[in-house]
């Protein structure tokens, strides 16, 4: 019960706090690391399915269902930007799981110029996260979890290091196909900055519920995320006095994130998303109609589970995901 109070506590703060002002470190931690997540609108804390790559987005959903898994997940983000993530999830003893897992990016080459448009050379941006997971079962339908995190991030010779963790609650009923999920998301900070100042880790506050329909084979998700701010920062664009910003309704879709899936037999999903707030932040005059929808669709061969989704993040590109799990149990001689 200390590990429940412990975990619902710690949940329930941000809803207290005021987001925080400042630069963000890491983006590679606002990224998708589930296929499956990504064609759902890129967020989600309430799916259960045995796919280790879910416990990125809580560590709630890693499980026994998960156990001896190993996922690989490859994202060409735009242009040059390349993301991947690799987990290792094993059940222990009867209640409890543990997991093992590393997400990268790199930002492709950049030419180092001097102050008089010289060019030097060329160097690397990248970042490195490790991640330590642990879930225990609460009871039959809860569950608990944490992850640790240790985030590296480097551009040209310089160097940065911080910690963060991830907590979360997860509840889900096999009778009525229902679940929902609480994460408190990369609480942390820099240790070691860039230079002289330190960047703020992009904490969040999610929750999330996801209900199978009874009589068909069509699944719901919602989620709603950045709960620890309220107005989002306008970017790129000046506010005049018949542009306010974003009304409430706009706002508060900015915090939503829908899903639904088709769920034809237990080797097959098709899934399709919406992200209000990458649609409206990505609005042009003209095109780009396709911004803040996600689409994608995962196959179980033999001892394999493919997936791959595709997403558009930014108005000139559409990036592309695959995923692959491997159950390892199964493929001993």
């Amino acid at each position: 019960m200390n590990f429940v109070k412990l975990c619902v506590v710690g949940c329930c703060l941000p809803l207290f706090m005021h987001a925080q002002e400042g630069d963000e470190g890491y983006a590679i931690l606002r990224f998708p690391t589930s296929a499956r997540v990504s064609a759902l609108g890129g967020y989600s804390v309430s799916l259960v399915e045995a796919d280790p790559s879910l416990v990125f987005h809580n560590p709630a959903l890693l499980g026994g269902e998960t156990d001896n898994r190993l996922n690989m997940n490859y994202i060409n983000y735009i242009a040059d930007v390349n993301v991947g993530s690799v987990v290792f999830t094993k059940a222990f003893r009867e209640r409890s799981a543990w997991g093992v897992g590393a997400t990268y990016i790199n930002y492709g080459a950049m030419k180092e110029m001097t102050g008089d448009n010289e060019q030097l050379g060329t160097f690397s941006v990248q970042d490195i996260d490790l991640h330590v997971f642990y879930s225990y079962d609460l009871s039959e339908r809860w569950r608990g979890g944490l992850s640790l995190k240790t985030l590296y991030s480097t551009l040209a010779e310089y160097y940065s290091f911080g910690l963060a963790v991830d907590a979360g609650l997860s509840y889900f009923n096999p009778e009525s196909d229902f679940s929902f999920g609480i994460a408190l998301k990369s609480v942390g900070a820099e240790l070691k900055a860039y230079y002289d100042e330190r960047q703020r880790v992009p904490w969040d506050f999610q929750f999330g519920v996801t209900k199978r329909m009874a009589h068909a084979p069509i699944r719901f998700s919602a989620t709603a995320m950045y709960l620890n701010q309220w107005k989002f920062t306008t970017v790129d664009r000046t506010l005049t006095s018949t542009e306010k910003g974003d009304s409430f309704i706009e706002t508060a879709l900015k915090h939503l994130v829908l899903g639904v899936e088709l769920l034809p037999s237990d080797n097959l999903w098709i899934g399709v998303g919406l992200n209000p707030k990458t649609r409206m932040d990505m609005k042009l005059s003209s095109g780009n109609a396709l911004s803040g929808f996600t689409i994608g669709a995962g196959l179980k061969v033999s001892r394999f589970d493919i997936g791959a989704s595709v997403a558009r993040y930014h108005p000139a590109a559409t990036s592309f995901m695959v995923s692959l799990t491997m159950a390892l149990s199964e493929m001993k001689p």
